[in-house]
């Protein structure tokens, strides 16, 4: 493969700052991780600092605190959570926004959560579940007796963003994860337009053992309308000034069961 070839893979772009740049109002963004370890990040400092309003947030929970997820809810910025658990410990901001009525909550309980944002990525249209049924949850909600047990019809969560955390990343975009981020971390790289994640460590391609990649690069297909991933690292051990980069959607490698049309990869140069 020739060096323009190689450039055009290379998914680093220059700052946090840059992977969120085009992040505009009303967007729906899902946000890795759960309790602390979703809060404090350079991608939500970095949206915080971009300005973009009215957006729906799709988390594990509403933020702790009043740094990262719960400052972006103080700042306004948030019209809408969809969420498993809004009330935590240290979730003060959320409940005074909540109380005065000043954001919306759409509560899910937490496998439903997963379901429908890996059913997004996979390209399915709804499924149902027993999970909620006969509950205030499923108020509003088909219903049926599915192999005798009464059943919730629950939709995709579809995404503009994605923005996730990952141990490891090349820099053609294939991903280690560390331990629980593969809650979330992989259905949300599949259910966004476009995803940013924010990795320890970059390293070259061919660093990472193929048996160990939980997201494999995209094939290097360009058309329009496509989904992309950026990427950038947050700090390495000793620290290093951070990078950016930018993937798309996980391979059908990634997923041998998943059909899907080729997907972009759209590349910012460094």
């Amino acid at each position: 493969m020739n060096a323009p070839a190689l450039a055009r893979l290379d998914k680093i772009v220059a700052s946090a700052e840059a992977a969120v740049a085009d992040i505009r109002d009303g967007a729906t963004i899902l946000v890795g991780g759960s309790a602390t370890s979703a809060c404090r990040s350079l991608r939500i400092d970095a949206l915080l600092a971009q300005g973009a309003r009215d957006l729906t947030i799709v988390n594990n929970n509403a933020g702790n605190g009043d740094t990262g997820l719960a400052a972006l809810l103080k700042a306004g910025r948030v019209r809408k959570i969809v969420c498993s658990f809004p009330k935590t410990a240290g979730s003060t901001v959320f409940e005074e926004l909540y109380r005065a009525g000043r954001i919306e909550l759409e509560l899910t309980p937490q496998g439903t959560l997963a379901e429908r944002m890996r059913a997004a990525g996979a390209g399915i249209g709804a499924f149902f579940t027993p999970t909620g049924a006969g509950t205030l949850l499923a108020q509003g909600k088909e219903t049926r007796m599915l192999e005798g047990r009464e059943q919730v019809l629950e939709y995709p969560i579809h995404a503009d963003f994605a923005l996730i955390r990952a141990e490891r990343a090349d820099r053609w975009g294939n991903l280690v994860y560390r331990k629980t981020a593969r809650n979330f971390g992989p259905v949300m790289a599949t259910a966004a337009k476009t995803t940013i994640v924010e990795a320890r460590e970059i390293v070259e391609p061919g660093a990472l053992d193929p048996g160990d990649r939980h997201a494999g690069r995209v094939r290097a297909t360009r058309r329009a309308g496509s989904r992309t991933m950026r990427k950038f690292v947050g700090q390495k051990s000793p620290p290093a000034s951070p990078a950016t980069f930018r993937r798309a959607r996980p391979s059908i490698s990634a997923s041998a069961s998943r059909r899907a049309s080729p997907i972009i990869c759209r590349a910012i140069a460094t």
